[in-house]
């Protein structure tokens, strides 16, 4: 099974309640938590490529994109 790392963001009205439902999602689906982010609701995971639309179509998802190095010039 191919894994990628993705970072997901829930809604602006997510509560904790559903912020650990998308996290316990993650984990049925054979992904798991790598980071938390503080300044807003969401994380980055390592997920199987096949459920990447299962985790995106989540009610409470926001948004998801692959997670990828960052350079500056």
């Amino acid at each position: 099974m191919s894994f990628k790392d993705y970072i997901i963001t829930l809604k602006e009205q997510a509560s904790e309640a559903d912020v650990a439902s998308v996290k316990s999602k993650v984990s049925e689906l054979g992904g798991t938590i790598k980071n938390e982010f503080s300044l807003i609701k969401g994380f980055t995971a390592s997920l199987p490529v096949i459920h990447f639309d299962s985790i995106k179509k989540h009610e409470h998802v926001f948004n998801v994109e692959e997670d990828q190095e960052v350079k500056t010039q």
